[in-house]
């Protein structure tokens, strides 16, 4: 249990996210006192002062404070705040986070939006080091992401959006899995109904979405390819009949696990226009993939990728998993040399996030994760890598608990950019979403203000309750009532 007392302000996220950094995957609880036992941290901002107080069963342990003058933006305070925490906890852990202040999911739209002020890639690095403790090579990474966004987000219209489709089903669930899926075992019988609840949502969004223009259809779960092959072709076929997709769009579907794909669900869908595809095995390691969950082998990818591009998909992106437990950096070596020899057209590079919902969390003292070091390491052999192929980096995004406080980086063959994962990162496009636990965000061109719509989560609830659903978008939506 790690304490933390906050006095003269109400930032109890900023500091809690700050000391989760040097103390992850542990509770964390406010108060007015320090612990008895264990650590606690104090937060204060008052006198004009900028104070942080590191407690050891409740004795002082350390002090930092800083000077500063009214009125404060919160922007500063926050920084502030975070500053002391940084601070006292480097000092007291020996870890210096590569990512220094930053606690954020999307480093690359300070940029973007520090480059629409009009300032230079020097001021974006000096702002970064300098203010933020970034890295060097972190606030390099950054920027050179915000340049490759900026590129596409150029061509964003007014009048663009996308749509998400979500089939919540998995055939298990990972180790590491905090997703809204469902065991195909457990829901077989109620996938068909699932469909059908969701089709009627399709159709009300495809009545409102005529009056844009559709730039991006993804379908994510889950794993759609656990849907058999009757019930996929009923999917792609409600699409096509729905929202025409053409060559112009980009029509992703996440293929996901080897084991839920078959040469037929390729065909299916290069014939109804999917050109974009993932297979993700994470790890191209037998031994991992058993310790996770996975139901297939290296083989499996191998056999799975190559009838991929034996039926045509000339676009597919391969997602990977630093710090799975047990692994070291030989293992990200022996996968990253897999990955080269398939030659993938996208590489999208995860580290691994513990998540409240996985089964890791609940069985964390059972297995060894990365150290920081060892995530370091494993994440320059993957840019390394990438580097060798041809693959440059375009989208980054990073979590809360993540292992060793690091990123997850989208790298790409130019013109192979995954458009839909910049448009999500980046916020700047309405997109619609329909099934179980999806959410759908609309964005103001005008103001960027964001609004959200959510679906219910339970499969049977989203099924029984499907006409609400509909419901909360033509109260939800611009316009919704009105189409």
């Amino acid at each position: 249990m790690i304490t933390y007392i906050l006095q003269g302000h109400t930032l109890q996220n900023d500091v809690q996210t700050m000391v989760q950094v040097f103390y992850p995957n542990m509770h964390y609880q406010k108060a007015e006192l320090p612990a008895q036992d264990g650590i606690t941290v104090l937060s204060a901002m008052q006198n004009q002062k900028a104070v942080a107080i590191l407690y050891k069963n409740a004795e002082q342990a350390a002090k930092w404070e800083m000077p500063y003058t009214e009125p404060l933006t919160e922007k500063e305070q926050k920084r502030l705040v975070k500053l002391g925490i940084f601070v006292l906890l480097s000092a007291e852990t020996k870890i210096v986070p590569r990512w220094g202040l930053l606690t954020g999911v999307r480093p690359a739209k300070i940029v973007n939006l520090l480059l629409e002020e009009g300032k230079t890639e020097a001021d974006c690095m000096a702002y970064l080091t300098k203010q933020y403790l970034v890295a060097q090579d972190k606030a390099s990474l950054t920027i050179k992401v915000a340049k490759a966004e900026r590129h596409l987000l150029a061509k964003n219209k007014p009048n663009d959006i996308s749509l998400y489709i979500g089939i919540p089903f998995c055939p298990t669930r990972c180790l590491y899995c905090s997703f809204t899926a469902y065991p195909l075992a457990q829901y077989q019988k109620q996938v068909d109904a699932y469909l059908d609840a969701m089709f009627l949502e399709l159709a009300y969004l495809a009545e409102y979405a005529k009056g844009f223009h559709l730039q991006n259809i993804y379908i994510g779960g889950g794993t759609p390819t656990s849907l058999n092959e009757t019930q996929l072709e009923r999917l792609l076929q409600k699409i096509k009949e729905l929202f025409a997709p053409d060559a112009d769009m980009e029509y992703t579907v996440e293929a996901g696990r080897p084991d839920t794909i078959t040469k037929e669900k390729l065909r299916l869908m290069k014939v109804y226009g999917v050109n974009r595809i993932s297979i993700n095995p994470q790890t191209m390691n037998d031994a991992t993939l058993k310790r996770i969950g996975r139901k297939h082998d290296v083989a499996d990818i191998v056999r799975v990728y190559e009838e991929a591009r034996a039926v045509g998909h000339d676009n597919i992106n391969m997602d990977l998993i630093l710090g799975l437990p047990e692994e070291i950096p030989q293992d990200v070596k022996h996968t990253m040399e897999w990955i080269a020899k398939l030659q993938p057209d996208n590489v999208t590079v995860h580290t691994l996030a513990v998540k409240r919902a996985s089964r890791l969390k609940e069985e964390f003292d059972m297995h060894t994760l990365s150290t920081a070091e060892m995530l370091e390491e494993m994440l320059h052999i993957t840019a390394d890598y990438a580097k060798q192929m041809g693959l440059e980096p375009y989208y980054m995004y990073r979590q809360k608990n993540m292992v060793g406080n690091f990123e997850n980086v989208g790298y790409c063959k130019p013109g192979k950019e995954g458009v839909y994962n910049i448009q999500i990162m980046e916020e700047k496009q309405t997109i619609l979403a329909a099934g179980a636990g999806a959410s759908t965000k609309t964005v103001d061109p005008e103001t960027d203000r964001i609004e959200r719509v959510f679906n219910v989560k339970s499969i049977e609830d989203y099924i029984g309750r499907i006409d609400e659903m509909i419901a909360r978008k033509r109260q939800g939506l611009p316009k919704g009532g009105n189409i």
